[in-house]
């Protein structure tokens, strides 16, 4: 699997057109996606959420909303059509037109938490109320909203004066009330018979698992579908896992390892222990260098420049099994503009410039790194299917192998043997020698020049 996520409100917007529509989603565009050997779209913030059309700007992030604090779980975002009366129709054809050059679609799940101005068959039972309470917003227009008795916000607050840092415009849902099960499920079970594919399911670690062995198991009754889990403590991966994920977030683990190497200067060799750690859950792992919630690879609060990724981005999609994604705009190299925090925002109506730009020729080289890497892990049974052999236990012996810098690993299966080797030095390449001990020559049929090399 290679996921593109797509933010249609930002993917198709220009300083002409406030916000990005599915017709946006063409066929050239499901084209030119599809060149990076992309196989599944995962459409984000498609669902009817916050906004000034739904909601009080008191509860409101930003001018357009947030993705992530649902309004109507049964409806379209009213935003993203051509002509609103016939959104959910504009949808269902733009998931046709994925599905019809090859490619599978993805949308969001938000089963932990709500809109506070939630529009459907909820009652006070499926959240937590703050019995004679009242609900203060952190925002400069708060009396302009009244609620009581409060509800506890979406990240578990249970105060009814959240903070601007809290997700002080949702509320979280009551997993002790079955209700809430029942009615999570037949949400699901609709998109399925709209025909999405699978959902990324956000915040998963903050629903009991317990729900989710029970749910998925109910929606693979009558549908195949892919569940991703966003999920940040790995002591709950393997629980998560045996309950039906297909795949998880792996943000604290290779993302974080990977950050921490560019940024402070963390020994390359500290990849050993993503692995490690992982206790046979690699393959499990979405690997990833941007999402809606991360820094622009390429801005000024992270690496500066697209080509500064490249080290990064390849050892994240060449390291394991499993699935990789990258974010719209990535592919260009986006750099998200003026953004005062690097990211592309979620809550406001943005553009993409990369992609405005796109045929412009620096853009287009960062497209071919991209698409030449993907193309080269899509085409490589080492990589899809292969095995995994760390080389950081032996090299750092060697004189001119420095895993301050360097990561080397082999991928291999049947004849197709790979020797990766990463330089993370950005300033200075280097001539390396890297030993493969006994054990891995002999398991592996590997001669000396036995292996192929590509230079990316």
């Amino acid at each position: 699997m290679i996921i593109y996520q797509l933010f249609p409100r930002v993917f198709g917007a220009t300083p002409n057109k406030r916000c990005g529509t599915f017709s946006d989603i063409n066929d050239d565009a499901i084209e030119r996606i599809k060149s990076l050997s992309v196989s599944h779209i995962w459409l984000t913030g498609v669902i009817r959420h916050s906004g000034w059309r739904d909601t009080n700007p008191a509860v409101t992030k930003g001018n357009a909303g947030s993705p992530y604090a649902i309004v109507d779980y049964y409806d379209i975002d009213p935003d993203l059509a051509d002509n609103e009366a016939n959104r959910m129709e504009e949808f269902e054809n733009a998931v046709k037109r994925i599905h019809s050059h090859g490619l599978k679609v993805i949308i969001d799940f938000v089963p932990n938490h709500l809109a506070r101005e939630y529009k459907g068959d909820f009652t006070d039972e499926n959240f937590y109320v703050l019995e004679n309470q009242k609900f203060v917003a952190p925002t400069e227009n708060a009396s302009d909203y009244y609620e009581f008795p409060a509800k506890a916000t979406g990240n578990d607050v249970f105060s009814p004066t959240p903070s601007l840092n809290d997700w002080y415009d949702t509320v979280k849902l009551n997993y002790t009330n079955h209700d809430t099960w029942d009615k999570m499920l037949k949400i699901m079970q609709f998109w399925c018979g709209i025909g999405v594919d699978g959902f990324r399911c956000d915040m998963a670690e903050m629903v009991p698992v317990e729900f989710w062995r029970w749910a998925i198991a109910e929606l693979r009754k009558s549908f195949k579908i892919i569940m991703i889990a966003e999920i940040y403590q790995p002591n709950l991966y393997r629980s998560y896992v045996e309950a039906g994920f297909d795949y998880l977030y792996d943000k604290v683990g290779l993302y974080n390892t990977l950050e921490n190497i560019y940024r402070y200067g963390q020994r390359a060799d500290s990849i050993t222990d993503v692995w490690k750690n992982l206790n046979g859950l690699d393959d499990k792992m979405l690997r990833f260098m941007e999402n809606h919630d991360e820094v622009r690879l390429a801005s000024r609060f992270f690496m500066q420049k697209p080509e500064n990724a490249f080290p990064f981005v390849a050892l994240s999609a060449l390291m394991n099994r499993g699935p990789f994604m990258i974010y719209n705009g990535q592919e260009y190299g986006e750099d998200a503009g003026d953004s005062d925090n690097g990211k592309t925002s979620i809550f406001n109506y943005a553009t993409l410039p990369s992609m405005i730009r796109k045929s412009e020729s620096s853009f287009a080289r960062v497209f071919d790194f991209y698409k030449q890497l993907l193309h080269f892990r899509e085409s490589h049974p080492a990589i899809l299917q292969g095995e995994f052999y760390d080389l950081m236990w032996l090299n750092p012996w060697y004189n001119n192998f420095d895993p301050q810098y360097v990561y080397a690993f082999l991928r291999y299966h049947g004849d197709d043997k790979l020797l990766i080797v990463i330089n993370f030095n950005l300033n200075e390449g280097r001539n390396v020698t890297v030993a493969l001990p006994d054990g891995a020559k002999y398991d592996i049929e590997m001669s000396p020049g036995g292996f192929k090399t590509i230079q990316l």
